[in-house]
């Protein structure tokens, strides 16, 4: 006899409840949806880049910045030893992929490449990219005591793979502070990454912020100096001033850098918009530290090689924390707070390719999508009702609590629906009566078999759940196996 336990009933019901409850917010614009109490579900299904629209963007990371980033910072490890064991040395500089310094007494040579050779960085081997171990830098000394460094191809390629996983968790975070729901960002060969933000209602402004390095560091202005005359140690940067550009001359020493940064909020001061930022422990005793020493002289906050502004430090500022304020607009310091949240991209980004998805062609694939699905819904209620008759209005039933338990868990895990998954709904719509089919002929056989009604769909419902439920039968053992010799007969063999 048929039965079904009261707790399967009560939670085929729960379930079924909670699916026409969580899909009912699809069938209502989104204003109307905001505007219910918070107590309310109000998540609705998520469509996907070819549905509502969006910006395909494939980006390359400029592995040049990235080589020349790498041997100006050999460059200046290697300075820094040299002036620390007081050996002296003429043309530093980088010469390609490579470093070039030609130390001035032959007798420190040989002292000179040890220091050298220690600060090479053992790499790791890394199969997947086809990296073998070792140091990261060649060393080669000529006759007149002219030493050469150069990167490895390992270490050139090591250090381009760290640039592009470093930019993608950039480019991830940039792109989560506004607020695009399922961003697509994924790695793509040695140097690209591939971007789609679906829905968004200003691609320029995602450009602009993943164009950006935002590579901000706080330095000292050379107010000693001239702009017509920069001198070593100091580099002429412009900045806007009223509209007006400025020239400035900084020292290229760092005193802080924006690494250091914790927190950079958008706020207003004398009722112009203004960045707050906050510096870690490390960072606010560099600040402290820089601005004790530096009382009544300007201190410019230079953001990628452009000056934003040199205020002139009135007092210590102990606190870890300031304003950067360079006459923006609203948007412009949301928009730097962002890229100061963010963290600054190792190198920059490059647009290879950039395709926009017009809502209209999201528009037509919906509409298709409805009409096939609705078209094929009915072809296969007729079929259903004619077919079986009362039987197959509640194969129907079951078929729209099917979409409804659909819809409902796309909306509660605010899944994305793509074209595609338009196209397996409509599958679904034609493989969901499966079992009921196979159920209702088996009931058929059962009753012209002359059983009643009754046992007719017990023993049809049993049968159907059987040939629906069975596994594929494991292959025989290979130590045994049974074959038949003539009728009758059989023979087993080990």
């Amino acid at each position: 006899m048929l039965y079904f336990a009261r707790w399967k009933t009560i939670m085929v019901a729960f379930v079924c409840l909670a699916g026409v409850i969580f899909s009912i917010p699809n069938f209502f614009p989104a204003e109307t949806i905001r505007a219910l109490p918070d107590w309310l579900p109000k998540q609705q299904i998520n469509l996907g880049l070819d549905l509502q629209g969006g910006s395909h963007l494939l980006l390359e990371v400029d592995g040049e910045a990235v080589l020349k980033d790498s041997v100006q910072n050999l460059v200046e490890s290697i300075r820094g030893e040299l002036r620390k064991a007081r050996i002296g040395y003429r043309g530093l500089g980088p010469a390609g992929t490579a470093v070039t310094v030609t130390i001035r007494k032959p007798d420190q040579v040989a002292k000179a490449r040890k220091l050298i050779t220690d600060l090479a960085t053992p790499i790791t081997a890394n199969p997947l990219l086809g990296q073998a171990g070792g140091p990261d830098i060649q060393i080669s000394v000529g006759d007149d005591g002219r030493i050469t460094v150069r990167l490895t191809k390992q270490a050139i390629a090591a250090r381009l793979d760290s640039a592009v996983r470093q930019s993608i968790e950039i480019v991830r975070r940039r792109v989560d502070e506004t607020g695009v729901n399922e961003p697509t960002i994924q790695r793509q060969g040695a140097d690209r990454i591939l971007i789609q933000l679906p829905g968004i209602d200003d691609p320029d402004r995602i450009k602009r912020l993943l164009g950006k390095t935002a590579k901000m560091v706080f330095r000292l202005v050379d107010t000693g100096a001239s702009p017509n005359r920069v001198p070593p140690g100091s580099e002429l940067l412009h900045g806007d001033r009223d509209g007006i550009r400025v020239p400035y001359v900084i020292r290229k020493r760092v005193e802080v850098s924006g690494e250091n940064l914790v927190d950079a909020q958008p706020t207003f001061q004398d009722g112009q918009p203004v960045v707050s930022f906050r510096f870690d422990s490390i960072g606010a005793k560099r600040f402290a530290r820089t601005t004790q020493a530096n009382v009544g002289r300007p201190f410019a906050i230079v953001l990628d090689g452009e000056v934003i502004s040199a205020p002139v430090i009135r007092s210590p500022i102990l606190g870890g924390s300031g304003i950067i304020s360079g006459g923006f607009s609203v948007a412009e310091a949301q928009d730097l707070a962002l890229l100061l949240r963010a963290g600054a991209l190792p190198a920059p980004l490059n647009i290879l390719e950039e395709r926009t998805v017009g809502p209209d062609l999201g528009a037509d694939s919906i509409r298709a999508g409805k009409i096939a699905s609705v078209l094929g819904f009915v072809l296969v209620i007729v079929f259903m009702a004619l077919a079986y008759g009362l039987f197959g209005l509640a194969a129907i039933l079951a078929l729209i609590t099917n979409l409804f338990l659909i819809m409902g868990a796309l909306s509660l895990l605010q899944a994305t629906l793509t074209l595609p998954g338009i196209a397996g709904i409509v599958l679904t719509i034609g493989m969901a009566v499966d079992a009921n089919v196979l159920i209702f002929e088996r009931i058929r056989e059962e009753l012209r078999a002359g059983k009643s009604p009754f046992n007719a769909v017990e023993t049809g419902y049993q049968r159907a759940f059987t040939t629906s439920s069975t596994p594929t039968s494991p292959p025989a053992s290979p130590r045994r196996s049974c074959s038949a010799w003539g009728p009758g007969r059989s023979r087993a063999s080990r």
